[in-house]
């Protein structure tokens, strides 16, 4: 069977997008997950990086193979292949987001299936964009991302030393 596939930035990978490749990988047998890199987007870790940080998320998944592509999606499909795309969809707003971005992606490949899963409800508010804000002010979201992600973003983000957050803003 060939693989599904499970595209995005990655930036980074956060334990949402670890679920949904291990639940991809339960449901399809094998998952290749592609870090796109969008030139119009400012990474804070390169392809490269990313490409580690999933490898080591993922090394105990079975099925699971990683690929970096800096073109369209659907070209990467075609160059492959590969027919069949996984999304997480986290709520209504991603479900219309994923909704547009599968039929745009359609007309341009109208071999291309979505697939589309769930979050875990104890994802459905994990986003890579919400960790890198976090890490920049110098915090941490438990639960958001791996051990080896966190390290990766406190080499990005050294610690800081923030006002305390324990006064009482009505007093202030």
């Amino acid at each position: 069977m060939k693989p599904v596939v499970y595209a995005g930035s990655f930036d980074p990978i956060t334990n949402g997008h670890v679920d949904i490749i291990r639940r991809a990988a339960r449901v399809f047998g094998t998952v290749r997950v592609v870090v796109l890199s969008s030139p119009h987007k400012k990474p804070l870790f390169s392809v490269q990086e990313r490409l580690d940080l999933i490898r080591k998320n993922t090394a105990d998944i079975p099925g699971v193979s990683v690929a970096g592509y800096g073109g369209l999606l659907v070209d990467y499909l075609a160059q492959e292949g590969l027919s069949v795309v996984v999304r997480g969809v986290r709520g209504v707003a991603d479900a219309e987001e994923e909704a547009s971005y599968a039929y745009a992606n359609r007309l341009l490949a109208p071999f291309v299936e979505f697939v589309w899963l769930p979050a875990d409800p104890k994802f459905c508010f994990v986003s890579s964009s919400a960790v890198r804000e976090s890490f920049s002010y110098g915090r941490e979201i438990p639960g958001y991302v791996s051990e080896e992600t966190a390290r990766a973003l406190r080499v990005k983000f050294p610690a800081k030393n923030l006002p305390s957050c324990s006064k009482d803003p009505e007093k202030n």
